[in-house]
């Protein structure tokens, strides 16, 4: 039970050990080593001279020290305790302790996990890879240029976030300070269904406030209402991709990922591509959604535990479809049979 007297929903279920979670900026292992904690685990990545990133777990296997409180020497991860060196894979190449003719005990070597770096992030895996890093073809489109933000700790179960990225109805009421002021409150029927790239989602069209400064900024536009026509999809478990189109041709696609720390703490991290002349500072389109995301961030973390995946629990109306289906999905999920 959380702290909440919610029942433990994410940490310990073996399908989600499976799946694929941003954890780092790439220039954030740059050598490292970097700790950060996924479902309830912790875990340790540095990088290597060449380049590769070794991921494992935080814990020495000699007198479990966090190894994320070492430091590299000579293209060695050093624990901090006794001085154990842990080469590029997890091979442990060195017990100080030891006579230099003493082989190194077989269960010395670090067991380490799947690791990916994609769109200036780093990905793990706690357990064999079944799932999939979400697809955006427009990173290999040199028409696009690719914003990357910090990674934010966020009070609020992962449940949660992916729910609210998956609804626009929360618009006129949580985004008031940004885009949300000119939207009419009343969401029409949405249909479900597969989008590119391996989404599952809805296209809709809305018009958003262009008022500010920074929106003015970002959009290109200086008329107060801009309409949009927009694509919200998800892939499993917490990946949600959220594309704007504008009428002059101006293409913002968001792609926001969120990580369990916890049932009720999480990593949330978004990526940015734009079709735009490049000309308005990475700073100031980012600026415009961080406060987007703060708004968010500001409303969610207000509410307690984890999400009910028991669709009884909570009320849902038409305009809640896709977040309701997302539950369905990720329920699903959650009672895969692992081998």
């Amino acid at each position: 039970m959380d702290t909440n007297g919610h029942s433990n929903q994410l940490v310990g279920r073996r399908a989600l050990e499976h799946q694929w979670y941003p954890v780092a900026l790439g220039t954030d292992i740059a050598p490292g080593p970097y700790g950060v904690k996924v479902l309830g685990s912790r875990y340790v990545l540095w990088r290597s001279a060449d380049g590769a990133i070794t991921a494992a777990p935080d814990r020495c296997p000699h007198r479990e020290a966090p190894l994320s409180q070492g430091r590299m020497i000579d293209n060695c991860l050093e624990c901090p305790y006794h001085g154990w060196r842990f080469g590029a894979g997890g091979r442990c190449e060195l017990v100080p302790s030891s006579e230099p003719e003493t082989p190194v005990p077989p269960k010395a070597h670090l067991v380490t996990i799947s690791v990916a770096e994609r769109y200036g992030l780093v990905w793990l895996c706690p357990a064999k890879p079944l799932g999939r890093i979400p697809e955006i073809p427009q990173d290999k489109n040199p028409e696009f240029r690719r914003l990357n933000t910090p990674f934010q700790h966020w009070a609020v179960s992962a449940t949660r976030i992916t729910d609210n990225f998956m609804d626009f109805s929360h618009f006129p009421f949580v985004h008031t300070a940004t885009f949300g002021i000119a939207q009419q409150t009343v969401v029409p029927p949405l249909e479900m269904g597969d989008l590119p790239d391996g989404y599952r989602g809805y296209a809709y069209q809305v018009n958003a406030n262009n008022t500010t400064t920074e929106g003015q900024t970002v959009t290109g536009q200086d008329d107060d209402v801009l309409h949009r026509q927009m694509t919200t999809g998800y892939v499993l478990p917490f990946a949600v991709r959220s594309t704007i189109a504008y009428e002059t041709g101006l293409e913002h696609i968001l792609l926001l990922l969120t990580t369990p720390v916890d049932d009720v703490n999480s990593l949330f991290n978004f990526v940015v591509w734009r079709n735009d002349d490049f000309s308005v500072p990475a700073e100031e389109v980012l600026k415009f959604d961080l406060a987007i995301g703060a708004e968010d961030k500001a409303m969610l973390e207000k509410l307690a535990g984890v999400l009910p995946m028991d669709l009884t629990a909570t009320v849902s109306v038409q305009s809640d479809r896709p977040s309701v289906e997302w539950r369905r999905s990720f329920a699903a999920l959650l009672s895969t049979a692992v081998g």
